[in-house]
């Protein structure tokens, strides 16, 4: 039973530090699967739990908070659109133009709002996301040994935007592979010309893929300032748009496959904390940046090892002109 704890303790553990990922990771996956390539996903998760933090903090209420964090990584989203689609501008730049402004702009307005160094005022009460307990969670774990014990500990008492989450990557999944807007967000990636030959707005499917991927990365962003976190702190992203982005590609722009890279990769982080300060067989105690660095390292080898056996929509990154 102490294995079956332990595991449930670091199962859930995973989850909770899976969660901006998996929304990063299907922000992106909406937005490339429709061809638009997106490396701005870092910057508008920052500016969304920057957003969430400032308003839950004035008005006390973490849902308000998550309203204001979606509503600014939707802006940032129209403005890498107006870009990328109306200008068919470079997207890759514009994806580093956002996350650059991001990274600014939040310390600035932080430090100028609050006077602490970028920070905002930390969260209480129902200006943060309290834990949900599940029907049963206590029974179960009394009364079914082992599943009674996962069900409270990793399935009940998650966060309602960890909830949120894992609805986005059922709904992503059946969206784009069970009805027509899915069919055609999926075509605008692969063949624009004959989407627009058919009537449809290449430019309208684009912006709605956009948009899906801001209000995905306002979730994930409000999370990790009002849930995960009381508060907003600088650069607390901390490279995990990127690591989504490594997530996608692995799992080859699907989005089941990228919800179980993202529980690896949220594993890991998880188990590196645990490692913290533990001596180890033969090996004694790791040095602590040896053991943060194992996620990141996971992503570079991830990379290394399939960037090249992944097939993106033939259309990502190429802005479409309009035959005449």
């Amino acid at each position: 039973m102490d294995a079956i704890a332990t595991f449930a303790v670091v199962l859930d553990s995973a989850i909770r530090l899976s969660v901006p990922l998996l929304c990063a990771a299907m922000a992106g996956l909406w937005s490339e699967r429709a061809g638009v390539v997106d490396i701005g996903l870092e910057g508008k998760m920052l500016i969304a739990a920057f957003a969430a933090a400032v308003i839950a903090a004035q008005s006390g209420s973490a849902w308000a908070g998550l309203g204001a964090g979606i509503l600014a990584s939707v802006m940032l989203s129209l403005v890498h659109g107006f870009a990328a689609i109306t200008w068919r501008g470079n997207q890759i730049v514009s994806g580093v133009a956002i996350n650059m402004l991001a990274a600014g702009l939040t310390v600035i307005l932080g430090n100028a709002w609050f006077g602490q160094g970028g920070r905002t005022p930390t969260l209480e009460g129902a200006a943060r996301f309290g834990e949900i307990t599940l029907p049963f969670a206590q029974t179960l774990r009394e009364q079914v040994p082992g599943f009674g014990l996962i069900y409270d500990e990793v399935i009940s008492g998650q966060s309602a935007p960890a909830y949120l989450a894992l609805l986005a990557v059922v709904l992503t999944a059946v969206v784009l592979k069970r009805t027509r807007f899915g069919l055609r967000l999926r075509a605008v990636g692969e063949n624009p010309a004959a989407v627009d030959t058919a009537g449809i707005s290449v430019a309208g499917l684009r912006y709605s893929a956009v948009i899906i991927c801001g209000v995905l990365c306002g979730l994930g962003g409000t999370y990790l300032a009002v849930s995960q976190s009381a508060g907003f702190l600088p650069h607390m992203t901390a490279g995990k748009g990127f690591i989504a982005l490594a997530a996608v590609i692995f799992a080859n722009w699907r989005p089941w496959p990228a919800l179980w890279a993202c529980l690896l990769f949220g594993g890991l982080d998880a188990v590196a904390i645990r490692l913290q300060g533990v001596a180890l067989p033969g090996i004694g105690q790791v040095p602590v940046q040896a053991i943060q660095a194992l996620p990141y390292l996971m992503t570079v080898i991830l990379l290394a090892g399939f960037i090249g056996k992944s097939t993106p929509p033939k259309a990502a990154g190429l802005p479409y002109v309009k035959e005449r």
